[in-house]
């Protein structure tokens, strides 16, 4: 009588005694399995090609070896032909994908499909692998509809552009006694404003707020005619953004009250405008 398709692991069977591979009567054979995984597994094919032999019959033992390798072998044929995907746990999907966060749609779908393949056999494998391909492609299609603003690369782009260039290049740094000078000149001139309001409005100190402008440039240039244009433009420029402000943006202040609180806070905003222009302007 022949027994064949019997197979069992080497590692499983060890206790094998050599005198049944030498019988005549019990073949054993290297057989490798195929499977997923293909790591060469050697198991033993046994052929029992006569139970009617004396020499099986008075060997209790080794048929009882036999039998147990015969039963070892199911197990470990389950086992071996299933492949569970290592990073089934893994929560962040693109680290379970194995692709990085910057991957195209075509980089994402050509790792689920490769591992699709490599654990077809496994379902829980399949299913984290289409969860986390899944999660990624939902991800990708929300921050299509809601796209993040990036300040980091809008101010980058705004330092990069040419009209703040050019600004930048209309100012310097002086040294910092004439920082102090010009500083404690507009500094007074606003304490002058604000301590000793007139009727008719800080005349008398938007004069001298001028006059020190021209004075600071000149000063700095050496030019007096570009002294006095730049002098007279930022006057006329900070007086403006002042009452643009005053009257647009900034909300009204009950620290100052009475006919001329408007004049005076317009004036103060002038005198921050008229010292970064006699400081800074190139």
């Amino acid at each position: 009588m022949t027994v064949s398709g019997l197979s069992g692991c080497l590692s499983r069977c060890p206790h094998l005694p050599p005198g049944c591979l030498a019988s005549p009567h019990v073949r054993v054979m290297a057989l490798s399995v195929a499977g997923k995984r293909k790591q060469g597994t050697m198991c033993l094919r046994v052929e029992r090609t006569s139970f009617s032999s004396p020499v099986l019959k008075g060997n209790r033992r080794q048929i009882q070896l036999v039998r147990s390798a015969m039963d070892a072998s199911f197990g470990d044929m389950a086992n071996d032909s299933t492949a569970v995907f290592p990073r089934i746990n893994v929560k962040d999907p693109y680290k379970r994908l194995g692709i990085s966060k910057e991957a195209s749609e075509d980089e994402i779908q050509a790792a689920r499909n490769f591992l699709i393949q490599q654990y077809a056999g496994h379902k829980p494998s399949m299913d984290s692998i289409e969860s986390a391909h899944d999660k990624i492609i939902m991800q990708k299609f929300y921050d299509r509809r809601n796209p993040k603003i990036d300040f980091k690369k809008k101010m980058r782009e705004v330092n990069q552009s040419k009209f703040l260039q050019a600004i930048r290049g209309r100012f310097q740094t002086p040294s910092t006694k004439f920082i102090i000078k010009t500083s404690l000149v507009f500094l007074l001139l606003g304490v002058l404003t604000v301590l000793f309001p007139t009727e008719g409005g800080p005349t008398l100190q938007v004069a001298l707020s001028l006059i020190a402008t021209i004075y600071f440039i000149h000063d700095r240039l050496k030019s007096k005619i570009r002294a006095f244009l730049y002098g007279v433009g930022a006057f006329i420029f900070s007086w403006l953004l002042g009452t643009f402000l005053m009257v647009s943006v900034i909300p009204p202040i009950r620290v100052l009250k009475g006919p001329c609180a408007f004049e005076v806070i317009s004036s103060v905003l002038s005198y921050v405008f008229l010292w970064v222009s006699s400081t800074y302007l190139r």
